[in-house]
């Protein structure tokens, strides 16, 4: 499953940065640690400070990644972007939509 994380550093993560804490090495080990692979990392401007494309097995393996960065403490914001299979997105639409009455 492609994921894409978006997230903001804390200050005292941001001093580590700052002192040479090398964060390509770190995130491609969490990714691994949960039978993943990291694809990208990307420094940015604005509302977050880093985004990371990746895979991961699946859904328990991508929440338990999320989970350990919340935990550190490093991060004030972190999003999670799962990529979706649209073709069976729309399928179990149409499938809910016939079967769901709504009110009135």
């Amino acid at each position: 499953m492609k994921v894409t994380i978006l997230a903001t550093y804390e200050p005292h993560a941001a001093k580590g940065l700052m002192q040479g804490s090398n964060r390509e090495v770190a995130i491609a080990a969490l990714f691994e640690s949960v039978g993943g692979k990291m694809n990208s990392l990307m420094f940015t401007r604005g509302l977050y400070d880093v985004i990371v494309n990746g895979e991961v097995p699946d859904q328990i393996a991508g929440m338990g990644m999320t989970l350990a960065v919340r935990a550190s403490g490093s991060v004030s914001d972190l999003v999670v972007l799962e990529e979706l299979d649209m073709k069976a997105v729309i399928a179990a639409a149409n499938k809910a939509a016939g079967a769901y009455k709504p009110a009135g």
